[in-house]
């Protein structure tokens, strides 16, 4: 799996918008302004948010992800040589989950899913 699909994954949700925030080379993803996936500068992982710590953790545990540095428990780090279905999966479960948790206001005003 390359940065180049998960770019391509991440682009293709409704409303999804590139960022580097950061600057160095950093792809983060965002949709409502909230960021739902993010790929350092080394670009060898990609961080996406779990429904809860409780998660994240049995995801670490079962080695299909890592603790994803500088975020919340909830979140985690995929190898971008991931299974692909695993990879979209988690991207696209991230995506939902910050777009849910945006104000009614915001969702309103994004594209259809």
């Amino acid at each position: 799996m390359s940065r180049e699909l998960v770019n391509e994954i991440c682009s293709a949700q409704p409303g999804a918008e590139w960022s580097d925030p950061w600057g160095g080379g950093h792809d983060c993803w965002k949709v409502g302004g909230k960021t739902f996936a993010v790929t350092g500068t080394v670009g060898t992982h990609v961080s996406v948010k779990t429904d809860s710590p409780e998660l994240a953790t049995f995801l670490i545990e079962t080695n299909v992800a890592e603790r994803a540095p500088y975020l919340h428990r909830s979140w985690v780090a995929l190898p971008l040589d991931s299974a692909p279905d695993e990879l979209a999966h988690r991207i696209r479960h991230s995506y939902r989950i910050v777009r849910e948790h945006l104000p009614k206001k915001v969702q309103a005003g994004l594209p259809p899913v």
